[in-house]
C-alpha cells in the first residue's frame, strides 16, 4: 500500500513540483497540498485516514509550522511530521521537536537523499542528517556508552536553554559541557545540537 503524505507550504510552486517528485516515488503519493496550518487545521479532521507524513514548513502566513506542531500535538499526538524548511535555525529546529516533529529537512535536499529520509521516518520514526548508527545503544549498555553527565545532558538539549544555561542547571562550566558535547558529537556521529535532540527524544531520553 502507497504511503500518503501532505505537503504544507505557502510557496505554491515549490509545493506542486513536491508534489511532483514525491509522485515519482515507488509506493509514495501526495494525499493533499496545503498553504498553512490552519488549511491543514481545516482539512485533517476531514480525511477518512490522516497521512503517515505531513511535510511542514516552519515560516507561513496565517498558521506557521510552529503553531501547528503544537495544535498536532495536542490534537494528533500519534501523527508524524517533519519540517520542512530554507533555514536551519537551531532555537526554532529545537521548538518544533520538542512540540512532536519527527525531524526536519532542508528545502535543497538531493531527491535520493530527500526518498531516504521519508523511508527513515516509515520505518524508524525519526530522520536527522548525519544520523547517528542506529544499533548504538542497542548493541551496548547506555552505562558503557554514555556517562551519567553525558545521559543528563541528552535530556537538556532537547530544551530551549542554551549551553551557558544548561551549565548552570547541572552546576558544570560552560567549558566542561562543551567536552559532554564533543564527546556526544563523536560518539554519536553527529554534528549538531538539532542532531542530538533527535536522538534523544528517538532513544528516550528526552519524552515529548
Amino acid at each position: 500500500m502507497s504511503k500518503s503524505i501532505v505537503i504544507v507550504d505557502d510557496h505554491t510552486l515549490f509545493g506542486q513540483s513536491l508534489k511532483i517528485l514525491i509522485n515519482s516515488f515507488k509506493d509514495y503519493r501526495v494525499k493533499a497540498v496545503y498553504k498553512n496550518g490552519k488549511e491543514l487545521q481545516d482539512n485533517l479532521r476531514m480525511m477518512d485516514l490522516r497521512p503517515d507524513i505531513i511535510l511542514l514548513d516552519v515560516r507561513m502566513p496565517v498558521m506557521d509550522g510552529l503553531e501547528t506542531m503544537q495544535w498536532l500535538k495536542q490534537e494528533f499526538p500519534k501523527q508524524k511530521a517533519m519540517a520542512l524548511t530554507m533555514e536551519d535555525d537551531e532555537d526554532t529546529l529545537l521548538r518544533m521537536l520538542s512540540y512532536g516533529c519527527r525531524g526536519y529537512l532542508l528545502k535543497d535536499i538531493d531527491p535520493d537523499k530527500f526518498k531516504q529520509a521519508l523511508d527513515h521516518v516509515i520505518t524508524t520514526g525519526y530522520y536527522v542528517d548525519n544520523e547517528s548508527t542506529a544499533q548504538l545503544a542497542k548493541k551496548e549498555s547506555l552505562k558503557n556508552v554514555f556517562s551519567e553527565r553525558e545521559i543528563e545532558l541528552l535530556k537538556y538539549v532537547c530544551s530551549e536553554m542554551t549551553y551557558k544555561e544548561i551549565a548552570s542547571v547541572m552546576h558544570l562550566s560552560p567549558k566542561t559541557i562543551d567536552g559532554y558535547r564533543e564527546s556526544l558529537f563523536t560518539k554519536l556521529n553527529i554534528k549538531s545540537r538539532v542532531g542530538l535532540a533527535v536522538y534523544a527524544i528517538k532513544n528516550n531520553f528526552y519524552t515529548i
